[in-house]
């Protein structure tokens, strides 16, 4: 018997995903047999992506991106999706806007750096110094060493916190201008985001969803060269719990993908 949604075990895990269509249900007009899909179908409930084959509504599903491979496709769902939803859906990021994005070079981090470029906004990041480089690259307009400096000190006049490391709210509130934006993505910082709410600062934790019309945003954004998917390594899929290590380490840069 296979649980429904999160805390119910057991549970096979994963969301992520891109492939080929192999069959389709009564009433589905959105795709056909052949066509290069992906998406993050279930979220939060389960779909057991860690898998050769998944089924899922046609509607959390888009046609992938003719510019990125099934591997880079498979990374972008569920992190882009939380960077967009984040920045643009909540926090409403405009150009000229100046956002900080901690951990600038992970899964999620590398792409609202670029999602952020995308919407002309002032992106200041933070990384490790050897990867300054990367994250610059991807747009970011200042990087800073976080273990080498107090981002809390060093940054003033942020518009938009995107908080994607858990336990730095306190530190980095202080970044932000009067009525700023702190999008958490952590469950950990929800009583955090509550505080800060009566400061006067806008303040909310955040849960992406699966949404066909943010998928096909992303989609568009990649073959115009504005969003790269960037895969650190490569994994086949019985080596899950190794990838999972791997990850646990916060030594990665962008994402980690499995294969069957």
């Amino acid at each position: 018997m296979r649980g429904g949604g999160l805390g119910h075990f057991p549970f096979s895990v994963g969301w992520d995903v891109s492939g080929v269509v192999r069959a389709i249900g009564a009433g589905v007009t959105r795709f056909e047999v052949g066509d290069e899909v992906f998406g993050m179908p279930g979220f939060p409930f389960e779909a057991g992506a860690y898998a050769e084959f998944v089924t899922g509504p046609s509607r959390q599903f888009a046609l992938k991106p003719s510019g990125l491979s099934h591997v880079q496709a498979a990374g972008l769902s569920l992190a882009g999706l939380t960077a967009w939803q984040a920045l643009v859906s909540t926090a409403g990021l405009e150009a000229g806007r100046r956002v900080l994005i901690p951990a600038g070079a992970g899964g999620v981090g590398h792409l609202a750096v670029q999602i952020a470029k995308s919407r002309g906004a002032y992106v200041i990041a933070t990384a490790s110094t050897a990867k300054h480089d990367f994250v610059r690259g991807l747009g970011a307009d200042e990087v800073i060493d976080y273990r080498s400096v107090d981002v809390g000190s060093r940054v003033d006049g942020a518009d938009v916190l995107l908080a994607t490391v858990a336990g730095q709210l306190e530190n980095l509130a202080g970044t932000l201008t009067p009525g700023g934006w702190v999008v958490a993505l952590n469950g950990a910082d929800a009583e955090a985001v509550q505080q800060l709410s009566k400061t006067g600062l806008r303040a909310g934790f955040m849960l992406v969803e699966p949404d066909r019309a943010d998928l096909e945003t992303l989609a568009a954004l990649a073959p115009s060269g504005g969003l790269t998917v960037h895969v650190d390594k490569v994994f086949p899929l019985e080596q899950a719990a190794e990838a999972h290590r791997f990850g646990e380490t916060g030594r990665s840069t962008g994402k980690i993908i499995l294969v069957p």
